[in-house]
């Protein structure tokens, strides 16, 4: 008979990494929630008066964890939660968050928006359609169901068009079981820089008020107002509102260069990668596939375990540093899918079983989602969320954040 697996020690952190992780855990994302909180306390000192924070907790919280993400983040004043699909909705409510939840995605069957009705989630609504089915459903089950309307004012993704939202409006107030929570549209270009304040963001904002006007000349009810993403809450407190949906700035990034000054925020991922192998090689010698780099000198080069299957995106190889004992240390040769090498010549103190960190701090330096963004022509969003579930979350408690 199988016997159980027995839980082996955790060895000196030092060499092994931070408390809580295996001994023989090859790689692992650390989140820390504490950052995360700080962050949603942050924002919300910098919101307009009456304007209030959602936290949005979709792609497993960009790859953090959505469940923790979201307690931090209410920890830290949020008050409510945005997600991406009837899926990620559900699993907040099974891990027992009771927070008003808007999914932003289009559901377009009835039996999606009849598990929003009975996990008490907010569906986005484009179009009378979807409305129809949510007031047959809702007036089936004696509820009344909380629906948020969404314009495209610019982006040409979801939403109905902004010239329609008043007639729109006026539809959804005549059906009895449904209840307009709010109303809201999504920027485009909120992160580029504007210094005459008339680009598409203006626009988006002049299309978006039009329509609040109208409902207010009507006396038709809107729920909460919110239009602002990271980048336009960061950018102006006239994109406020009654709401704002903050992703990106809750997990310690900047959308942008320019607007990084407006909030301090704390970086809340790092990952991390043991050592398994090092060898010495003479100059000359081809490494990894392609034999894309060589080398120039007897070298000494680590084998560390993580790789493009991880999400290490493989454009990084000849591109990469990792860190160790506060020293940077370059990624050579293609990038594979379990492995990457790095030359640790430099680094005599570096053995196997040794942690490098591929993002984060260690000591004085630091590597960031927007470092490999750059190298590899994508954003910090992709990097965040492209870390595959095969690398344990490893989220931080008081201790190990002040070790």
């Amino acid at each position: 008979m199988p016997q159980p697996c027995q839980q082996l020690p955790v060895e000196d952190p030092q060499r092994f990494g931070a408390p809580g992780v295996h001994a023989r855990q090859r790689a692992w994302v650390e989140v820390d929630e504490k950052a995360i909180e700080n962050n949603a306390r942050a924002l919300g000192r910098w919101l307009a008066p009456e304007s209030s924070l959602m936290a949005v907790v979709k792609a497993d919280g960009y790859g953090h964890g959505a469940a923790p993400v979201a307690r931090a983040a209410m920890a830290g004043g949020a008050t409510s939660l945005g997600v991406a699909t009837l899926q990620e909705g559900i699993e907040l409510r099974q891990s027992g968050l009771k927070a008003p939840v808007l999914v932003m995605g289009n559901l377009i069957h009835p039996d999606e928006l009849r598990s929003c009705l009975e996990w008490e989630l907010m569906p986005t609504i484009s179009g009378m359609r979807e409305a129809l089915l949510c007031q047959n459903l809702a007036s089936g089950s004696g509820r009344s169901m909380a629906l948020h309307l969404k314009l495209d004012t610019g982006m040409a993704r979801l939403g109905v068009d902004w010239s329609d939202g008043v007639r729109l409006l006026q539809a959804l107030h005549g059906l009895e079981a449904t209840h307009l929570a709010g109303i809201y549209s999504h920027l485009a270009d909120a992160d580029s820089p504007d210094p005459g304040g008339g680009g598409l963001t203006a626009v988006q904002q002049q299309r978006f008020e039009s329509v609040l006007r109208g409902a207010v000349e009507l006396g038709l009810p809107t729920g909460v107002r919110h239009l602002a993403n990271s980048a336009g809450t960061l950018r102006c407190r006239q994109l406020h509102y009654d709401l704002v949906r903050v992703g990106l700035a809750l997990y310690g990034q900047s959308p942008a260069e320019h607007l990084s000054h407006a909030v301090s925020l704390q970086p809340a991922m790092s990952v991390r990668a043991r050592v398994c192998l090092i060898r010495e090689v003479p100059a000359g010698v081809g490494v990894s596939y392609g034999h894309r780099y060589r080398t120039r000198r007897p070298t000494r080069l680590a084998v560390v375990t993580i790789g493009y299957a991880d999400g290490v995106p493989r454009l990084l190889s000849n591109q990469q540093e990792v860190l160790f004992a506060g020293r940077r240390l370059a990624q050579v040769g293609a990038i594979t899918m379990d492995q990457l090498l790095i030359d640790a010549t430099e680094a005599p103190q570096l053995e196997v079983g040794s942690v490098v960190t591929l993002l984060g701090d260690d000591g004085d330096e630091r590597i960031s989602p927007q470092d490999w963004a750059q190298a590899t022509g994508t954003i910090p969003w992709e990097i965040l969320c492209g870390f595959k579930h095969r690398l344990p979350r490893l989220h931080l408690g008081e201790a190990e954040r002040d070790r």
